[in-house]
């Protein structure tokens, strides 16, 4: 008998809050959080994002925290086009959510692969 084996990554939402019942943000490089989920067993951590309140380019440096995490995929509502090439460089998927709801409702839609590809 042989185990099928769950893909277990690690996805980032941007987020206005530290859980999954925070409303998503539209901006990826101004999020004030991060909210990381490891899809195979639905474990999370918040973390803040340290350069929501930079000058330009922030989206670049953003990025460089989700590459230090080691996410694969990120779920976003708009990046910005420096942050994409950091990120695609990274093998970093991005996938789009403009629904405004909770990172919770952004995560569903993730894992039903019903999110349009970004980048």
């Amino acid at each position: 008998m042989s185990k099928n084996k769950v893909k277990i990554m690690k996805v980032c939402f941007t987020a206005k809050g530290t859980t999954l019942d925070a409303q998503t943000e539209e901006r990826f490089g101004r999020a004030p959080y991060f909210i990381i989920v490891e899809s195979g067993n639905g474990s999370f951590e918040a973390i803040k994002n340290p350069y929501a309140d930079g000058g330009g380019g922030v989206g670049p440096k953003a990025a460089q925290v989700l590459i230090a995490n080691n996410v694969k995929a990120l779920v976003s509502g708009q990046v910005g086009g420096n942050a994409q090439e950091v990120l695609v460089a990274a093998g970093i998927e991005m996938y789009t959510y403009r629904a405004g709801g909770l990172v919770k409702d952004a995560l569903d839609q993730f894992t039903k692969n019903t999110l349009a590809r970004s980048g």
